[in-house]
């Protein structure tokens, strides 16, 4: 399956995988440190009656980073104007970890054009905050950077994985991936050499992380800033999905957002599964996906 590539009228440049021919549109949106590439369990399995579209983000993959990011909104804007550009009317619309946050903000600001939302191991729609951390490398809570350009330097987080990235570290990137997603399956030697290649592509970690934590469409303030209630906008039908070995994301988050879009959301929990299901439950996430948007 080799990468498209498709020029937006704001002048970036979205690498894609695209499989299957329908009117049926699945649009998979992957999260940070990681590409289209990585939805290849899922794409490899999904029948050719569903159209599927896995993205490459701004400034991940073989994307362009044209213009910085600020805002997970922006790249939710950006596959507004990729799907406008194939004139595709309407998709659902599926996110991973950071990527579920692209698709929330995605499918609040856009209602007509989001069927049916899936959000995998997702980001809490509050945001995934990143705080300062004391001389022995713990947060303190509520201490905030106040920009990318400070937030890269965090010593825990974020300038090690920086600093891996610019040496092109791909030992130390796998030997994070081990720690904190494959938690419970791994990929086989030859798929994670191409998923940690395709993870070596970011350029944009210290601005992606920065708007992750300021992310806010609850009706709360996240240390970052006060929500916009955005998150109400959204009344297509959820599906959320969350592995019980996740030690990315806490099961909190997945609760918080289904608190926040109960009336449309069904929950699928997996046990013995990190934070990637498309790993560890590739046939069960398939099953249910195919479920969901047939």
């Amino acid at each position: 399956m080799e990468k498209k590539f498709l020029k937006l009228k704001n002048g970036e440049t979205l690498a894609y995988l695209e499989k299957g021919k329908s009117d049926n549109v699945l649009v998979l949106i992957h999260g940070n440190l990681s590409s289209s590439v990585y939805y290849r369990p899922l794409m490899d399995r999904l029948p050719d009656n569903l159209r599927t579209i896995a993205i490459d983000l701004r400034g991940f993959g073989d994307s362009t980073y044209v213009k910085k990011v600020k805002s997970l909104k922006e790249l939710a804007d950006d596959v507004v104007l990729f799907l406008q550009a194939l004139k595709i009317p309407s998709a659902n619309i599926c996110g991973w970890s950071l990527g579920g946050g692209v698709a929330m903000e995605l499918a609040a600001h856009n209602p007509d054009i989001v069927k049916k939302l899936i959000l995998i191991n997702s980001t809490t729609h509050k945001g995934y905050p990143i705080f300062k951390k004391d001389a022995t490398f713990k947060p303190i809570i509520g201490e905030i950077y106040h920009s990318p350009e400070e937030m890269a330097a965090d010593p825990l987080q974020v300038k090690p994985v920086i600093d891996a990235i610019k040496a092109n570290n791909t030992g130390f990137m796998a030997y994070i991936y081990d720690l904190t997603i494959y938690t419970v399956n791994k990929p086989s030697v030859e798929d994670n050499v191409l998923y940690i290649a395709e993870t070596m592509k970011q350029r944009n970690l210290e601005d992606v992380d920065y708007a992750l934590a300021s992310l806010n469409m609850g009706n709360t303030f996240n240390f970052y800033k006060q929500g916009d209630n955005t998150i109400s906008n959204i009344k297509c039908p959820v599906l959320h999905f969350w592995g019980d070995h996740d030690k990315t994301v806490p099961e909190y988050m997945i609760l918080d957002n289904i608190a926040a879009l109960k009336a449309n959301s069904t929950y699928i929990k997996f046990e013995d599964c990190g934070h990637s299901p498309l790993v560890d439950k590739p046939l069960q996430i398939n099953v249910a996906i195919l479920k969901f948007v047939l």
